[in-house]
């Protein structure tokens, strides 16, 4: 192996290696959160430098004769995931320790999962994508757990464990299918076999389309897309607060990467073919999304749906790619206004999970809205920057949740066929979002303290935290044009 590839796999390797340190310095001082904490958050920053050293200069170096690739896309995927976990991790340690709970391992395994995050950004075969993915999902099933004394956690594990098992296997029968009448795991060898089918130098079998529905229903499961969502209301209520809030974003952004590998790389040339099926998906799963949301008096399950409504928001520029003529400026909007709406998605998203975390400091505090009442005047930062998260969530200018919707608006708008109208249909459910991400900025602000409500956790870390969050949020739709351009040259990399 060359110096190059060595370098190439230089992020991958190194955040597998700061996982066994967390695990080794536990060891050797067991119970000391303090330490483990500052390896991680310290680790996570060098990683960042480590993905950006690797990939400095833009060009592209293939691994494994060309299983695994490092581009443009993987460095902007991967230092996203590092941005992820840092933020997890900062969340983390106020609402674990009274609680009982260790650090060490909880750090360790979300830093595996990571790293299967990081496999599935630069898979370029389709095994190396599913051994991605598993590496993934399986220790999302233990943090979904990880509060093991609370039912709800093991009902919501165990519910995530079953349905995600049962896509697993179906994603993995949609690429044997693949593999066998294409004869190659190969991303561009598929792309290549299915070009030819497409210029009518091969006929299509009906063994193909059926593992392109079975590619189709598994991934839809990991974005949680409708009606493959069932799973993430429990899910996301029973687990901790900060495993929650990086469910909501680590594995779908993730899933979205593995879309992105598969779907716009080795599945181009039938573009045409699911362009339908996906904004089909972008509709129901935005608008079912939004409007269960509505329903919700928990603040979690209300943040689950509104998660599922953003996986239907980030489909439509999958879709705006798939209605735009092969290889044009309109078909890089698309894949680039995910990646956009991916990123922002992250900072605000995990920003209001956190603000929940923060309210759950102590054992006992629940998560129902009305938790919420008096907050904007018992804890005026707190509540300040809740509504900050809410307001991007809904799409409020200048937030970052705002630009996101309209990348997507605008890439929908310069596609083709019936993409448009998926613009359409964003503004509206956009809207129907508003009403009840306000309805908590009013509990916030217009009802009154309720006798005995518990002080917001003022932790340090999660201090840090939110201000990155908040940072991040207000900073990319101030200033767009600095994550923009990342973005646009990470799509570049796919066509």
């Amino acid at each position: 192996m060359s110096s190059a590839e060595l370098a190439a796999l230089t992020p991958l390797v190194y955040v597998i290696g700061l996982a066994i340190a967390l695990v080794v310095v536990d060891m050797v001082r067991p119970g000391d959160d303090r330490l483990v904490g500052i390896l991680a958050g310290v680790g996570l920053l060098i990683g960042m430098g480590v993905v950006w050293l690797a990939g400095a200069n833009g060009a592209t170096q293939e691994v494994f004769g060309g299983a695994y690739r490092l581009d443009p896309l993987t460095t902007f995927l991967d230092t996203l995931f590092l941005v992820v976990a840092f933020l997890t991790i900062l969340f983390t340690p106020d609402y674990l320790r009274p609680r009982g709970y260790p650090l060490a391992e909880y750090a360790a395994t979300l830093l595996f999962a990571i790293s299967g995050a990081m496999l599935i950004a630069g898979a370029t075969d389709l095994l190396v994508l599913f051994l991605g993915l598993e590496l993934l999902v399986l220790p999302g099933y233990m943090l979904t757990a990880y509060a093991k004394r609370d039912g709800l956690a093991t009902e919501g594990a165990i519910k995530y464990f079953l349905l995600g098992s049962f896509s697993s296997a179906i994603f993995l029968f949609g690429l044997a299918f693949t593999w066998g009448y294409t004869g190659t795991t190969s991303v561009a060898g598929v792309a290549h076999r299915l070009e030819q089918v497409v210029t009518g130098q091969q006929p299509i079998a009906a063994g193909l389309l059926m593992g392109l529905a079975l590619l189709t229903a598994g991934v839809a499961f990991k974005i949680a897309a409708v009606p493959f969502h069932y799973w993430t209301p429990d899910a996301y209520q029973g687990s901790p607060t900060p495993v929650t809030g990086y469910l909501s974003v680590g594995p779908k952004i993730a899933a979205f990467a593995l879309i992105l590998r598969l779907f716009a790389e080795a599945l181009a040339p039938l573009k045409a073919d699911w362009v339908a099926v996906v904004a089909v998906l972008a509709v129901l799963t935005m608008t079912l999304g939004n409007l269960v949301a509505l329903t919700q008096d928990n603040i979690k399950r209300m943040l689950a749906y509104s998660s599922i409504a953003h996986t239907g928001y980030i489909l439509v520029g999958l879709a705006a790619f798939a209605g735009a003529p092969p290889g044009s400026e309109a078909a890089k909007e698309g894949i680039a206004s995910v990646l956009f709406y991916a990123a922002a998605y992250a900072f605000m998203n995990l920003g209001a999970f956190a603000v929940v975390a923060a309210l759950q400091g102590r054992p006992g505090v629940t998560s129902q809205i009305a938790t919420f009442a008096g907050l904007g005047r018992r804890a005026p930062l707190a509540g300040a920057l809740m509504l900050l998260f809410l307001l991007s969530l809904t799409g409020i200018p200048p937030t970052a949740g705002f630009f996101a919707k309209a990348y997507v608006i605008a890439a929908a708008l310069a596609s083709g066929g019936l993409v448009p109208w998926l613009a359409v249909i964003v503004v509206i459910n956009a809207a129907i979002a508003a009403f009840y991400y306000l309805r908590v900025g009013v509990v916030m602000y217009m009802q009154d303290v309720p006798s005995g409500a518990q002080p917001v956790t003022n932790s340090l870390p999660m201090r840090l935290g939110l201000v990155v969050a908040a940072v991040g949020t207000v900073l990319i739709g101030l200033v767009p044009g600095l994550l923009l351009p990342m973005a646009q040259a990470a799509a570049a990399a796919i066509l």
